[in-house]
């Protein structure tokens, strides 16, 4: 008979359709807090715990330096693990019930400026050899789809449609969205392609984007690709596919793209997770805005 962990990793899996590394996620904060709990309430099993359990192991955690994003994505793992034992009788009532998140700061990501765009494609110029030409097309297909880095490395040769202009990825819980292309990008598709045809050897043939010894990218490889190409023009402390993601929509916005539009774009489920990136555009539209009205003169 499978434990209760078990059977909620298969309901992560099967049904949530969360990834591997979430799920692994999910279950580590799970058994972290079963050694907590056993060590200091001598407990086995977390199903029957109370809340004051749960806040002693809260208060260990910030005691010992963990950040209260750490500690409030340790808490959801908790939360969803007691909402499924309710979902299946194994509980009556969640010990999570009253829990409130611990505060954290809004963190704002800074999009880069389309001048520091417009810098970086001039001083790379016209790529040559195969390196060159895939580097160049993953910073201009970031910047010009807002794709997510995962979905960027699991691309198939197979999803991208060079007649029709579109790339078929597979977003967040396996939720697959198609992405127009601009024409100059479907162009660079087919000189990657030409020089991609001249690797020696390809181990993963399938996959769009590879490496000269024929291997699917990393994560740490394009996230390192990204910080070096962005670090010749721009000084902010964080440059990584996520920042050219929020740039990509921040400049839709500001160029009068609309909110649904972009929503659908970026492959979010609701349009609240869209409207992180309004920030930014509302500056600008103050800016203009202050600019342009008589009475600001």
């Amino acid at each position: 008979m499978k434990s209760n962990k078990d059977a909620f990793c298969d309901y992560l899996q099967l049904e949530k359709k969360y990834s591997a590394h979430t799920v692994n996620a999910y279950l580590n904060d799970i058994s972290f807090f079963e050694v907590f709990n056993k060590t200091h309430f001598d407990q086995d099993g977390i199903e029957g715990v109370n809340y004051s359990q749960i806040r002693s192991w809260i208060v260990s955690l910030v005691d010992e330096g963990v950040s209260n994003v750490s500690v409030n994505r340790k808490m959801a793992s908790l939360k969803s693990f007691y909402k499924f034992l309710l979902k299946t009788k194994q509980i009556e009532v969640s010990p999570m019930l009253k829990h409130k998140a611990l505060k954290t700061p809004k963190i704002i990501q800074i999009p880069f400026s389309e001048k520091e765009l417009t810098d970086l494609m001039q001083e790379v110029g016209v790529p040559v050899g195969f390196e060159e030409v895939r580097d160049k097309l993953i910073v201009d297909l970031f910047y010009t789809t807002g794709i997510r880095r995962a979905e960027l490395i699991h691309l198939l040769i197979v999803n991208v449609d060079l007649s029709s202009g579109v790339i078929k990825v597979l977003g967040k819980r396996n939720k697959e969205r198609i992405i127009p292309v601009l024409p100059i990008i479907t162009e660079q598709f087919k000189t990657y392609l030409n020089e991609r045809s001249a690797v020696e050897e390809i181990v993963d043939e399938d996959y769009f984007f590879i490496s000269k010894k024929g291997l699917k990218l990393s994560e740490s490889f394009v996230y390192r690709l990204i910080n070096s190409y962005f670090s010749r023009v721009s000084e902010k402390v964080k440059k990584s596919p996520h920042v050219l993601r929020h740039t990509f929509a921040t400049h839709l916005l500001n160029n009068g793209a609309d909110l649904n539009s972009v929503k659908e774009l970026l492959g979010h489920s609701s349009l609240a997770s869209t409207q992180v990136y309004t920030h930014n555009s509302l500056a600008e539209l103050k800016k203009v805005y202050a600019g342009a009205h008589p009475r600001s003169k």
